[in-house]
């Protein structure tokens, strides 16, 4: 695990000291610069620093490259990506390499620094650029640290925060919670010459034919491709854990690895006393073959707001859902056993739709192709095998569905979800952002609903929020850590894998189990039910626990953040208790809640 930073000015290069500081998380976290004319570039980590200069031109890397057999022999990362960019420029190189990074190279010379990003967006890269000089760095602290940065916050990250839902955040994936604050878009190249910034990508998915072979023909290339991404990645770590839930992602992944290794690997999973979100008993049957060590981190007695003011720190910023407390609990676990690195099933869901929504984009692109019979048919299998008493499947709940969220005027335009953003505006105060108002870019270059709202998902909503926990997360307890979902070649092919490879008969992920036959438990394999990765956030918020929530929105300084209702929260604190007291079947404000305290402790409460 490492971070990096540098700093480009019209003087002598600016020492580095406190923004490498501000990142390293361990007392054996080592640093290390490298200078070329004005600019200065840093490395904090575990391992070797991934520095590199020759002549004129100097680079630095956070993260790893998984294809150095296909690039130039060097004797590191950032010396090979140094070559790769002197052969073919910066954006060439990095279309060249698999991996997870975020690189700078910057050329004396020429006085041009380039950044670059992967594909997926991995591994996090901020940028300022002030008549200073410009900085970047791997967290918005290393730039907060340097005393030109101004730290104020950016007002519409926080109505967004206080009173929309999570996905909304990271619609502009250019933005950060801090004002000056850029951030490097995923599959991205900023170059910046005399004053001058250019931002181009260099990688992107767009439409392409459907693949044709058969199920069984297609399995068996996804199989291939999961496989080899597992592997590259278990090749350059020491000492891996897994992450293990009761459904099929992070199960594949494990499964992939014992196939690879041809032994059991130790796992870690966050479970509950509350029955709602355990998946104890659908874990146990991956336990037998697959599992050498199973870790069950119980998530039970802890200090709600002092844990999330612990996560607030290392993330530089509110977290976004209740989960990654479990997240973050279970990680100091593995950390504290000794593991260097932890494999998780993030972007399974998004491939492969997993996601409860994801029924209705499909619902569309049957309707949109005139197959009417066999949209009557899926409705009826969705409401079969996922009707809920709080979240109700039926005909009437997907027409209302279509209506709300698809554009039938308009085939493959996905629409955003007011009923979602907008549930919470009138907590928020209403003159400090237009919540309402606020219109979401929809991302459609397919002409599939299903594409489209992966794509959303993957680089505007769901991926950008998790990836930036786990990394945050991970790297705060010195592990590495690795999706190999997120694998592009991966990626790439799943984006021309036909709808009805991926939901059919109301079941999900048709390819990825068929893909999995042999490796994944038959029980596993063929589980129809989903708990989904959440945490029981709903009691942290109600009874003798929620307390403290009553006690910080009581509080002087919150009140005077100006920016919630306040009596309008304390409503909803108190519908909350009565939901949760009573067992009603209605949706509780838990999210709402995590969401409100997470973004209250990051402003001083």
């Amino acid at each position: 695990m490492s971070r990096i930073a540098g700093i480009i000015t019209a003087q002598a290069p600016k020492p580095l000291d406190s923004t490498l500081a501000a990142m390293a998380t361990g007392n054996d976290w080592k640093h290390s610069t490298v200078s070329a004319g004005a600019a200065a570039f840093g490395w904090v980590g575990r391992r070797a620093p991934a520095l590199a200069a020759q002549g004129s031109w100097i680079v630095t890397l956070d993260g790893t490259i998984f294809n150095p057999e296909e690039l130039p022999s060097a004797a590191s990362d950032a010396e090979r990506l140094l070559e790769l960019v002197r052969r073919h420029g910066m954006e060439e190189a990095l279309a060249r390499i698999n991996g997870d990074f975020a690189a700078a190279v910057y050329d004396a010379a020429s006085d041009t620094l380039w950044l670059g990003r992967d594909r997926i967006g991995l591994k996090p890269l901020y940028y300022v650029q002030q008549v200073e000089g410009v900085a970047f760095a791997s967290r918005p602290a290393g730039l907060l640290a340097l005393p030109w940065v101004p730290q104020d916050v950016d007002q519409r990250f926080v109505a967004l925060f206080a009173g929309s839902h999570y996905r909304s955040i990271d619609n502009d994936p250019q933005s950060s919670p801090y004002a000056a604050i850029r951030q490097l878009p995923a599959g991205h190249v900023l170059s910046i010459r005399d004053g001058r910034a250019k931002l181009s990508r260099y990688w992107q998915l767009s439409e392409a034919s459907e693949r044709l072979e058969s199920e069984a023909e297609l399995a068996e290339e996804m199989r291939a491709l999961l496989l080899d991404a597992v592997r590259r990645r278990i090749a350059v770590t020491r000492r891996p854990a897994f992450t293990l839930s009761g459904g099929l992602d992070s199960s594949s992944v494990l499964s992939c690895a014992v196939e690879l290794s041809g032994k059991r690997q130790p796992a870690f999973s966050s479970t509950y006393a509350d029955a709602t979100y355990d998946e104890t008993e659908e874990i146990r049957s991956m336990l037998d073959d697959k599992v050498s060590t199973w870790n069950p981190v119980r998530i039970g007695d802890f200090d709600l707001l002092n844990t999330i003011r612990d996560m607030v720190r290392v993330h530089d910023e509110p977290v976004v859902t209740a989960t990654w407390l479990s997240h973050h609990l279970l990680t100091a676990e593995v950390a504290r056993q000794g593991y260097d690195a932890l494999f998780g099933g993030l972007g399974g869901d998004e491939l492969n739709a997993g996601e409860y929504e994801y029924f209705f984009f499909h619902f569309a692109d049957l309707r949109a192709a005139g197959e009417t019979g066999l949209y009557h048919h899926e409705v009826a299998c969705w409401a079969k095998h996922h009707d809920h008493p709080v979240f109700r499947k039926n005909a009437s709940v997907a027409e209302e569905g279509l209506a709300r969220m698809t554009d039938t005027l308009r085939p493959g335009l996905c629409l955003p979800d007011r009923r979602r953003l907008d549930r919470y505006a009138a907590a928020v105060e209403p003159g400090l952002f237009d919540l309402r108002g606020w219109e979401p870019v929809m991302d459609h270059p397919f002409r599939s609903c299903l594409r489209n709202r992966t794509f959303q998902d993957i680089f505007r909503e769901t991926a950008p929020c998790c990836l930036r926990a786990e990394d945050r997360q991970t790297a705060a307890h010195g592990l590495d850590r690795f999706d190999p979902f997120f694998d592009h070649r991966l990626v790439e092919f799943m984006f021309r894998v036909p709808g009805h490879f991926k939901i059919r008969d109301g079941i999900t992920k048709r390819l990825l189990r068929e893909a999995m036959r042999g490796l994944l438990p038959e029980e596993t394999r063929t589980r129809v039910k989903k708990t989904g990765w959440n945490a029981p956030a709903h009691l942290w918020f109600a009874g003798p626990d929620g307390e403290a929530m009553r006690d910080l929105i009581a509080s002087q300084r919150f009140r005077e953040l100006g920016i919630y209702n306040v009596a309008v929260v304390e409503g909803l604190l108190d519908d909350h208790e009565r939901i949760v007291a009573s067992g009603a079947l209605q949706e509780n404000h838990m999210m709402f809640f995590w969401q409100l305290a997470n973004l209250a402790i990051w402003l001083g409460c």
